[in-house]
Formats: structure tokens, C-alpha cells, sequence
């Protein structure tokens, strides 16, 4: 059984490139949406693939760090990036191109990362990242599948490459979350107790 839960942001970057003039020299912006598609061959007690109230925390905070901030390749032009970082106080730098396909990826990277570093605490069997859609426009979007995270040929992604401003940082729930992610720390979500019905 798979679920979808819908994440929007405002992003801003340059692809660089690409065949769009536009695109590849000018910092532009859209109004992302992501559907994170996650699946389980099981439901847990709750009789759910996963909560929905559980994907409120780091998955959360890790999406929104793309929020009202600029994202930049890091292979890009030195000045370009110092400027970037001079004059946003929310940016990431990106191992891959800024592109929807890369945030499709990043995104499914990322949230997998986090799921299968989280301890659950409810019964959740085997629940994984299914695909990530990133609509960069009302009539465009970029999905990525598990093979695509993998393929190396697409950009190697590796959780040391990125980094997220301090300001970025500062607004998660919890400012050393992707310093654990990193070190390989568990995530635990909350304890239930398991209500039984006559």
C-alpha cells in the first residue's frame, strides 16, 4: 500500500547548463510542491502504512529547509556562491545541480535516509520511500524511483556533500538533526500505548 504527503516550498536558483537561456543565467524562483510517496507491504497498530503526524518532524524540517532560500550547485562559480551566501541567510549547497530532477532526488535521498535511521515505535513493518514527485511549475514535474537515487551517472549523493546555512539550521526542531543523520544517530519516534477494544 503506498500514501502521498504533499510538502510545498518557495526555492530560488540558477540551472546551470540547461538549454533555457533564462534558466541557466539568471537566479529565478518557483513555488515548489512535493509529493513524498512512501509504501509498506503491512499497516501498523494504527492500521496506517505510517502517520502522517510523525511526518512533521525532521522529514518536515528537512523539506523546508528549501523554503524562501536559495540552492546553488557547488560546483558553481566561487564568486557566485559567496554572493549567494553574502546576501541570503537561508541557502543550501547541492553536491548535483538545482534542477526539479536533482530535488526530486535529494529529497527521496534525504527522507530515506531518515526513515531507516528512525526507530518506530507502532508497529510499522516495512515502510520505505516509494518515489518523490517535485513540481517545479503548474504543468511540470521531475519523479524519482529508488534507482534513480542510485545511479551515480545522475550525480553521486552522499550525506557529507551538502550543507545548510546556519539560519537554515537554526529553524529546525532540532539544530544538530542533520549532524546526527550524518553520524548515523537514531531517530525514535514517540512511544504509543496500544488501546485495546472490547
Amino acid at each position: 500500500m503506498r500514501i502521498r504527503k504533499l510538502f510545498k516550498f518557495e526555492n530560488a536558483h540558477i540551472v546551470r547548463n540547461c538549454s533555457s537561456e533564462r534558466c541557466k543565467h539568471s537566479i529565478h524562483g518557483h513555488s515548489y510542491q512535493i509529493e513524498l510517496i512512501l509504501q509498506a507491504d503491512r499497516l501498523d497498530h494504527g492500521q496506517m502504512v505510517y502517520d502522517f503526524g510523525l511526518l512533521k518532524s525532521s522529514i518536515k524540517d528537512i523539506i523546508d529547509s528549501f523554503d524562501h532560500a536559495i540552492c546553488f550547485w557547488d560546483k558553481d562559480d566561487a564568486e557566485y556562491i559567496a554572493m549567494c551566501k553574502r546576501f541570503s541567510s537561508r541557502w543550501i549547497s547541492l553536491p548535483v545541480s538545482p534542477s526539479a530532477e536533482q530535488f526530486s532526488r535529494v529529497i527521496f535521498y534525504w527522507a530515506d535516509a531518515i526513515l531507516r535511521q528512525t526507530e518506530t515505535q507502532n508497529g510499522e513493518a516495512d515502510v520505505s520511500v516509494y518515489s518523490v514527485i517535485a513540481h517545479e511549475t503548474a504543468t511540470g514535474y521531475a519523479q524519482c524511483f529508488r534507482e534513480d537515487v542510485n545511479n551515480e551517472q545522475m550525480g553521486k549523493l552522499c550525506l557529507t556533500d551538502f550543507a545548510f546555512s546556519e539560519q537554515v539550521k537554526a529553524e529546525w526542531h532540532d539544530p544538530n538533526m542533520y549532524d546526527k543523520l550524518i553520524a548515523g544517530e537514531r531517530f525514535v519516534n514517540p512511544q504509543v500505548d496500544i488501546q485495546v477494544v472490547d
